[in-house]
């Protein structure tokens, strides 16, 4: 599964004019490892050798391609994850306004079918294309709460 992800990202990344590079193959091995959205501080953390820098512009251009999204906290970090069609599971998030965490959660059936129908009604009311939906939704994690 690994190596045809990798080859995945390899195309996206070929389709956008990028080179797959070591350093956004490491990102995305961390990505793996991990299995949820991480600061850039974080990232560099786990990757030796991974100069702060280098990961900012290497996520930015992950993200260009698609293979990456950065969901936004109210911390000044922000949290990247693989997209939706890297990681393989659809999910939205808690985000905690004090700390910034980020916690992946599967909305219900009913909740997406109720997306999907909303989708529909928008794209035929206002003739937007739709490709994609989140839901972030906003609090105060345990910790913060005390």
């Amino acid at each position: 599964m690994t190596a045809a992800l990798h080859d995945r990202v390899a195309q996206c990344l070929a389709d956008a004019d990028q080179r797959y590079t070591e350093n956004r193959r490491l990102l995305v091995n961390a990505f793996l490892a991990k299995d949820r959205p991480m600061t850039v501080p974080e990232l560099v953390a786990v990757i030796d050798g991974l100069p702060l820098s280098s990961a900012y512009r290497n996520l930015s251009v992950l993200q260009d391609a698609g293979v990456v999204t950065r969901i936004a906290t109210s911390d000044d970090n922000g949290r990247y994850e693989l997209t939706e069609g890297f990681s393989g599971h659809h999910h939205h998030h808690l985000v905690c306004e004090g700390c910034g965490i980020v916690v992946d959660i599967a909305a219900s059936p009913t909740i997406e079918r109720a997306l999907r129908a909303a989708a529909r009604r928008a794209t035929q009311d206002h003739g937007f294309a739709i490709t994609d939906h989140r839901i972030d939704l906003i609090g105060r994690c345990a910790t913060c709460q005390r």
